[in-house]
């Protein structure tokens, strides 16, 4: 019965190569996705692996504002990034607390395979 073990040997020569070249994906976020927050004043987002500091970006748009039809999207400049010691986490620290509207928080990112990935956080604050 040398077949089982050879077998195992074969799969963890076809997984490996795969997840060596995983690409960086965001696995948590603070406000989450889809929440409503009140007085918002930190966004947080937290990477599979860390994050090549040089190669990220976010932007905070404000994508809808309550009683103004056809909002166009705004741009908060407002913020300073800072990443975590693990290079893992990027927190956004607003100057002041987000107004009521809906928001979308959009990221790239690189980790160390150097492939960018990119997406975007929607969240209320109400």
């Amino acid at each position: 019965m040398r077949i089982a073990p050879l077998l195992a040997a074969l799969a963890l020569t076809v997984l490996a190569p795969a997840a060596a070249s995983a690409h960086v994906a965001l696995t948590a976020s603070s406000p989450k996705a889809g929440a409503s927050a009140k007085a918002a004043k930190t966004i947080t987002l937290t990477f599979s692996e860390p994050v090549k500091p040089a190669a990220a970006s976010a932007s905070i748009v404000m994508t809808a504002m309550p009683g103004m039809k056809d909002h166009p999207e705004m741009l908060i400049k407002s913020f300073t990034p800072a990443w975590s010691a693990d290079g893992k986490t990027l927190t956004l620290t607003l100057a002041k607390p987000l107004p009521a509207g809906t928001y979308e928080v959009r990221w790239q990112a690189a980790g160390a395979d150097g492939h960018k990935a990119s997406g975007k956080v929607g969240f209320t604050v109400g």
